[in-house]
């Protein structure tokens, strides 16, 4: 019995904990000078018989730094926390408090937090394992907000893209961010701290509408550039394709499907917002809700749009290059039609008939000017063909277009 459980032991794997993201979402590199290119296409997944409430850290995620903003129609602070027990004197009070978490880097840290605002292990769970769908789930007395962010890159080419969690309350708000170095909110922040328009009038479900209406409108600089790519794309295409334009048009097109995979959910987001009957949005502020709905809508028609013209890039890219293609079999062919001829006189010539034997044996060949009119005859025949073929517009290039 003991042999047939070890036998057993070495067939069936051993049991581990739960996986991480890491080991879930990121491929190890074969060498580590490769650097890793980023996918924009994968949702977070728990692995089959999981236990509900599984936290996942990614290893290179950053540490979590908790900051407070409270305020009220008079005055505004902004604190750094250390610890998340901190939060809870300012969870009751009459003014509003966004409390901001950058960085999911700590499982301890983020499960206490949850702790402080009595969040389910299914939500905290929804908001540490990135990426998920974006989507809007009621909870007693919160609101759960998914949505997905994007900022440009540096460089123009490409944009960043993280999660970014709402936990609405009655007189809070709690983000959770993935990445600390980066986001949209700048503005935001700073209508708080100098009590610009109308957000330190208005409670914190206006915060949270100020906050999304700001996620929404980061997309339209990334479009921006991706128009200003596809017009690139455009002038290289029909003027000179080459293989890295392809690459180009390729990449392009990844892309702007993931902007579609985040903006398509969180147009239905928002308008579960709009619609849902939740005490905690005002009838006030589901009117600007509707105004960042409209924004949503205003993106996904630009970015079904950049598909749509990405997709047309690859059929142009193809016709430019088939044309050159035939552009090449035409010279070749024109070659070889001006040879044909050529050829024929030559291997006539190139008989080794005796002229000795009969008189009918080649007797140009023994012609005093013999030599120079074969050549003669050659260069008129090749003289003529080519003239007929100019005449008919075959050494004009028409794979070239003129661009206005």
């Amino acid at each position: 019995m003991k042999n047939l459980f070890e036998r057993f032991g070495q067939l069936v794997p051993e049991l581990h904990p739960r996986p991480t993201a890491s080991e879930h979402h990121i491929p190890q590199a074969h060498e580590a000078d490769e650097p890793e290119e980023p996918s924009y296409f994968e949702y977070f997944f728990d692995q089959p018989g999981a236990m509900p409430g599984t936290l996942s850290i990614e290893e290179d995620a950053p540490p979590p730094n908790i900051i407070l903003i409270d305020y009220n129609a008079d005055q505004a602070q902004r604190v750094h926390l250390e610890q998340p027990e901190l939060i809870t004197p300012y969870l009751d009070r009459e003014s509003v408090s966004w409390i901001d978490v950058q960085g999911l880097g700590n499982e301890d840290i983020l499960r206490r937090v949850g702790q402080v605002f009595g969040l389910h292990p299914i939500v905290l769970e929804d908001v540490v394992n990135v990426p998920q769908r974006p989507k809007v789930e009621d909870h007693q007395d919160q609101v759960l907000v998914i949505t997905r962010m994007v900022t440009p890159k540096e460089d123009l080419k490409g944009f960043y893209a993280e999660q970014v969690s709402f936990i609405l309350g009655k007189y809070y708000l709690l983000t959770v961010q993935e990445e600390p170095d980066r986001d949209c909110f700048g503005l935001v922040r700073q209508r708080i701290r100098t009590s610009r328009g109308l957000i330190r009038q208005h409670g914190a479900d206006y915060l949270a509408y100020s906050l999304i209406d700001a996620i929404i409108d980061g997309f339209f600089p990334v479009l921006e550039d991706y128009g200003e790519r596809i017009e690139l794309l455009e002038t290289q295409v029909v003027t000179h394709p080459t293989r890295q334009t392809l690459e180009e048009i390729h990449k392009v097109r990844r892309e702007l499907l993931s902007l579609r995979r985040a903006i398509w959910p969180q147009r239905d987001a928002i308008n579960a917002l709009i619609r849902d009957s939740n005490d905690l949005i005002s009838p006030e502020v589901r009117i600007y809700l509707r105004d960042c709905y409209d924004h949503a809508i205003q993106v996904l028609d630009m970015v079904e749009t950049y598909r749509e013209l990405a997709a047309s890039l690859m059929d142009v890219y193809l016709s430019s290059v088939s044309n050159k293609m035939n552009e090449i079999m035409k010279l070749l062919t024109i070659i070889s039609t001006v040879f044909i001829p050529l050829t024929f006189i030559v291997g006539v010539y190139g008989m080794n008939f005796n002229t000795e034997i009969s008189p009918w044996n080649m007797p140009e060949l023994n012609w005093r000017w013999g030599y120079p009119a074969c050549w003669a005859v050659m260069l008129s025949i090749a003289g003529s063909l080519f003239y007929f073929f100019w005449r008919k517009g075959w050494f004009q290039d028409q794979s070239q277009v003129e661009l206005d």
